[in-house]
């Protein structure tokens, strides 16, 4: 999917100004085939507005308290082939860290794609059909215009349709998360 992102700011009049309207590549990992994640928007900390519009500081792929993320991710259909049997494992989790910083930690190992975060999401399914699980094996598909409010609950996405999925996902940090495996 090609994406553009269009910024708004302010000038030094204190006037509304287009600030950047550019595409943003997506992020692809050896470890996650076939998923792209486009990262549109973060800040480490809540805004100070009105601002110039620039890119706020953000460090890692969830935020930390106080922080936020905005961005979407393509989720390949049921049955697209996934990593290369002759992936080096160890250099992908590297990779994942390099592009994707703190996402692999959040991850099960015993259970792909099972994850937990003390963050609010919001997400929408913007294309394509997604299947959420919870703890208990619960699950819910979804559709394009279907929204999901996450309050920090341990789960996976995944895609049970034949063409990609894409889910838009805005991310707020909590204070802490209760959940035993946080």
């Amino acid at each position: 999917m090609d994406v553009r992102r269009v910024v708004t700011g302010h000038d030094s009049d204190g006037k509304a100004v287009f600030v950047s309207d550019q595409p943003v590549a997506p992020v692809v990992t050896a470890l996650t085939a076939g998923s792209e994640f486009h990262l549109l928007w973060g800040a480490d900390e809540a805004p100070h507005l009105p601002d110039a519009g620039g890119l706020p500081a953000h460090h890692a792929y969830f935020p930390p308290v106080g922080g936020f993320r905005f961005g979407h991710f393509t989720l390949p259909p049921a049955g697209a082939p996934g990593p290369a049997p002759d992936l080096d494992i160890a250099a992908a989790f590297v990779e994942m860290e390099e592009k994707l910083p703190g996402m692999a930690a959040h991850m099960e190992p015993g259970a792909p794609g099972m994850h937990t975060t003390a963050t609010v999401d919001f997400e929408v399914v913007l294309s394509g059909a997604v299947t959420l699980e919870l703890d208990d094996g619960a699950t819910v598909t979804l559709g394009p215009g279907d929204t999901v409010v996450q309050n920090g609950t341990r789960h996976r996405w995944s895609n049970p349709g034949t063409v990609p999925a894409v889910i838009g996902a805005a991310g707020l940090r909590i204070e802490r998360l209760l959940h035993p495996t946080a």
